[in-house]
């Protein structure tokens, strides 16, 4: 995938997640749209689509406009895209932290995100190294900071403690729609998948050469009906998440 968040042009792009006064016409007829119907019904198409669905193109016929007339909101789907993760942020709900203990604290967060990715699955594979430096990211930043908040850790500890947490998110949120996704593109769910392949993975496959990769993967496949399941990775990962997190934060 080659989009990327922080792709377009800075200066436009902060304008239009400031709500600064941009470039906007002046003249001419009254718009019959605005940024935030733009944006809006972006996300609609890459929630139900996907984001290779996502063309200028398509959010104006979403719109009843021509495309061009789209242009005189957002100069591009570069522009759009950082738009579109914004809102995405500033919409999640922020649950009220603060007398909360710290692992529950944690948790939530990490909740919070994992149901933002269930709804908008697109997000999870928009690389945002560069992030979309808006309102609703500062917003988002801020509340999840205060899980950490007042248990001792520098603010450089503090930011990566946030991104380990994140990381785990996004990873296992991915095993839920890359399955999903596999189920829907093959017309198989994991199960008649795995019958299907087995009988030619018998005839193939010595386990005597890979004993342990045999004998795990069996009992693992048994276990989960498939070769990965998000359920199990999240209910295993986030306890032991946090107590990596506990040997720093609780080690005084």
């Amino acid at each position: 995938m080659s989009e990327r968040s922080s792709a377009g042009d800075p200066a436009r792009t902060l304008e239009l997640l400031w709500g600064a006064p941009g470039r906007a016409p002046t003249r001419g007829p009254k718009q019959r749209s605005s940024v935030e119907a733009v944006v809006t019904a972006a996300i609609e198409i890459a929630d139900t689509e996907g984001l290779e669905a996502l063309t200028m193109r398509a959010v104006a016929k979403n719109l009843g406009l021509t495309p061009m007339a789209t242009y005189t909101y957002v100069p591009g789907k570069a522009e759009l895209l950082d738009l579109m993760l914004d809102s995405v942020y500033r919409q999640m709900p922020r649950a009220e932290l603060g007398e909360m203990p710290w692992r529950e604290r944690v948790a939530t967060i990490a909740e919070e995100n994992r149901a933002m990715l269930t709804r908008h699955p697109w997000v999870a594979y928009v690389p945002t190294t560069r992030p979309p430096l808006g309102p609703g990211l500062a917003g988002k930043y801020d509340h999840e900071l205060s899980a950490f908040d007042g248990l001792g850790l520098d603010d450089v500890t503090m930011d990566a403690a946030l991104t380990y947490v994140l990381g785990f998110v996004t990873s296992v949120a991915r095993i839920a729609i890359d399955t999903a996704r596999a189920a829907t593109e093959s017309g198989l769910s994991d199960h008649e998948w795995w019958q299907r392949t087995a009988p030619v993975l018998e005839r193939v496959f010595d386990p005597s050469r890979y004993p342990l990769a045999a004998r795990v993967g069996a009992a693992a496949g048994e276990a989960h009906d498939s070769a990965y399941n998000a359920d199990h990775a999240w209910d295993f990962g986030m306890p032991r998440l946090l107590d990596g997190l506990a040997a720093l934060i609780e080690r005084d």
